[in-house]
This record gives structure tokens, C-alpha cells and sequence, in this order.
């Protein structure tokens, strides 16, 4: 009988999310910076990449800048920080398994949250205060992004948060049952490339595009840009990848593989 590789990874998951943050929240909070960190440096770097490309290709940034981001996944993937959307399907999965208690989770996964942010703004910072940001305008790749992203109504913020976070729990669970460390890096990149390049909702994503033109030159020119429109858009977009990710997939997945004998993960 075949055995699930599903259930103890996200039991395995769960227990090491849970008892580093019982013993260490100094030390989770790390872990969930270094995330929004890692997912700011990319987009840092895609989002000048994109510019440079416009400029010799008008249109090419479009297909340049989610290559670029996607390697901000996988250095999270492998250097095991703690990313919130990855964690909304880890602890639905674990939750409905009965790995960790939802009211547990549900504190990790805000916890997570907040540091995701925090990393995102120090990074963001930095990179606002970089001199390839100097020249930062509305008309820049990232400053049009935001803006774009910022007049979408709640629906189509909701919806385009449900498609981001299956995409990238698609990626997650590559990494999770794939054996091959080249294979999952491939698998991981195709995924985060595709939701990026749809423009879809991702919340620490949007942290990092959010923080990098908050902090710079750029910011007074793009439109909607008010701190409740801000919120309103990370509100809404936390809810769409909860259910994407941790609905859609981390549930499913769960309910597949538990009291099941033969088709397992």
C-alpha cells in the first residue's frame, strides 16, 4: 500500500511553524521578515529589469519581471523562511488534519503576516533610497503596477487573490512532494511566473511593490494611493488568497489524503 507523503509534511509543517513560535517569536518574526524581505529584493530587481527592457522593447518588461520575481519564491522556499500565503495552505491543511488547533493557526498565520510586512517595509526602504530608484516615476514599470492594482474594485481584487494563491500553492506543493531539487525549482518558478505576469493578487508581493514607491519620489504621483486604500486592498486580497490557497488547495489536498489507502500524495 502506498503510502501519503502529503500528511507528514504538513504535520511535520504544522509542529515546526508551532514550536518556533511557542519558543522563539524573536526568531519567527526573523524568518517571516527575511520572507517579505526576499519577495522586495526581487521585485526590486524585476521592476528596474523591466524598465531597462521597456526602453529597448516597449512591452518586454511584461514578460522580464515575473521571471525575475519568481526567484524571490524560491529563495524562500529553500531557505525556509515563513511566508504568509504558503502558510494559509500548510495551516488549513494541518487545521483540517487535526496537526494544530485553528485558533493556533490562525495567530501564527496573522503573526506571519505583520513580519511579512515589516520585511517588505525595511526592504522597500532601502531600495527606494537605492540609486536605481533615484529617477523613480509614475510612468516606471512598478509605479504603474501599484496604481493598476489600486483602482480595482474589491470583486476583481477578491477574485485575482483566489488565482494568485492557487499558483503559488501549486508552486508550494511542488516543492512539498517533488523529490528532484532541480525539478522543484523549475516547477516553483512556472508557477510564480504565470501569476505574476496575469497580474494577480498576491499579499506579500503587493507589500513589497507597495513599500518600494511608498518610500519613493514616485509616490505623490500615483493615483488612489491613500493609506485606506492601501488597507482596503490588503484586506481584501488576504481573504481572496486564504481562500485560494488555503480553501482551494491546502483543504482539498487534506481531504484527499486523509482515510485513504491507495490514491495518496
Amino acid at each position: 500500500m502506498p503510502e501519503s507523503t502529503f500528511i507528514p509534511k504538513i504535520e511535520a509543517a504544522c509542529r515546526k511553524k508551532e514550536a518556533l513560535f511557542d519558543t522563539s517569536k524573536a526568531k519567527y518574526a526573523v524568518r517571516s521578515i527575511f520572507a517579505g524581505a526576499f519577495l522586495t529584493f526581487s521585485t526590486g530587481a524585476g521592476a528596474i529589469a523591466a524598465d531597462l527592457a521597456n526602453k529597448i522593447v516597449p512591452g518586454t518588461g511584461r514578460f522580464l519581471f515575473p521571471f525575475i520575481f519568481a526567484w524571490g519564491l524560491a529563495y524562500i522556499v529553500f531557505l525556509n523562511a515563513e511566508l504568509v500565503t504558503s502558510n494559509m495552505m500548510f495551516l488549513t491543511a494541518g487545521t483540517f488534519l487535526k496537526k494544530i488547533d485553528w485558533k493556533k493557526a490562525l495567530m501564527i498565520l496573522l503573526y506571519c503576516t505583520f513580519f511579512n510586512l515589516i520585511g517588505a517595509l525595511i526592504a522597500g526602504w532601502l531600495f527606494a533610497n537605492s540609486a536605481a530608484y533615484a529617477g523613480l516615476s509614475k510612468d516606471s514599470f512598478i509605479s504603474g503596477v501599484v496604481q493598476m492594482k489600486l483602482a480595482r474594485s474589491n470583486e476583481l481584487i477578491l477574485l485575482e487573490g483566489v488565482l494568485a494563491n492557487i499558483f503559488v500553492n501549486i508552486a508550494i506543493l511542488s516543492f512539498v512532494l517533488v523529490k528532484d531539487s532541480t525539478a522543484k525549482l523549475f516547477l516553483v518558478i512556472s508557477a510564480i511566473y504565470m501569476f505574476v505576469f496575469l497580474t494577480n493578487e498576491h499579499l506579500a508581493a503587493n507589500f513589497a511593490s507597495f513599500a518600494i514607491v511608498k518610500f519613493s519620489s514616485a509616490a505623490a504621483e500615483v493615483q488612489n494611493f491613500g493609506i485606506g486604500n492601501i488597507l482596503r486592498h490588503w484586506g481584501v486580497t488576504f481573504i481572496g488568497n486564504l481562500i485560494g490557497g488555503g480553501l482551494l488547495i491546502g483543504l482539498p489536498y487534506a481531504w484527499f489524503n486523509k482515510e485513504e489507502s491507495n490514491y495518496v500524495d
